[in-house]
């Protein structure tokens, strides 16, 4: 299995289209989040898995839990591979979206974001270090039954450790030498597999790159010798 799920974050739905279509032989999924959903909604997403590939629906879903119960239940026919809530939601949240969710969909957990660090987490009165909120937060996902979490390539290996069962989404993830644009919290594909991610998340490397399906073949086959 291709571990690499592309993030196509981008409101058009042409552009969409063609990434994921040029992108589908190089890939494992494709990652839809805000900025796309809210252009183009549910039809959009639909537009997207004809293609054929799985689908991380990436809403990052945090409200009352009868709210998020109801907004994962819309979403269900759409039948996402993946699907976010922020695990700060508490456990009744997390407990009803899982509940409210296809019984194939993956539901998982965002712990801390990749943009952020134990810098900002004190400005939002969160005490410690990236890692301890997401060794909390993880536990908090694995009692009310979620599949996983998201968190970064720095965490994930703490993270399995704790969660052997996990499913683990790692994004924040560069190539070697690459960019880290907004990310505070960044690993190579290689590092991330290597430390326990199940899957990775990779979006501008490869979207913007000048030929996107080059890129995405030579993250895949840095990787062969980690996939088995």
């Amino acid at each position: 299995m291709n571990p690499v799920f592309v993030a196509i974050d981008t409101p058009d739905l042409d552009r969409a289209l063609g990434l994921a279509a040029a992108l589908g032989d190089q890939v494992g999924g494709i990652k839809l989040g805000l900025e796309f959903f809210a252009a183009q909604g549910p039809e959009g997403v639909r537009r997207i898995a004809a293609l054929g590939l799985p689908i991380f629906l990436d809403l990052k879903l945090h409200d009352i839990p009868n709210t998020v119960a109801k907004a994962v239940a819309s979403l269900a026919p759409l039948e996402p591979a993946v699907l976010t809530v922020h695990a700060a939601g508490g456990q009744a949240m997390l407990e009803a979206a899982k509940a409210a969710a296809p019984a194939a969909t993956k539901v998982v957990g965002v712990t801390v974001l990749t943009s952020l660090d134990s810098g900002d987490l004190e400005a939002t009165g969160v005490g410690g270090s990236p890692s301890a909120q997401v060794a909390r937060l993880a536990a908090l996902c694995a009692s009310a039954g979620l599949d996983g979490i998201v968190c970064s390539g720095a965490e994930v290996a703490s993270a399995r450790d704790q969660w052997p069962e996990g499913f683990f989404v790692v994004p924040g993830v560069r190539p070697e030498g690459g960019d880290a644009d907004d990310q505070k919290r960044v690993v190579t594909p290689a590092q991330a597999l290597g430390r326990g991610a199940s899957i990775l998340v990779i979006g501008r490397p490869i979207t913007g790159a000048t030929d996107p399906a080059s890129a995405a073949r030579a993250i895949a086959d840095s990787l062969k010798r980690h996939v088995l």
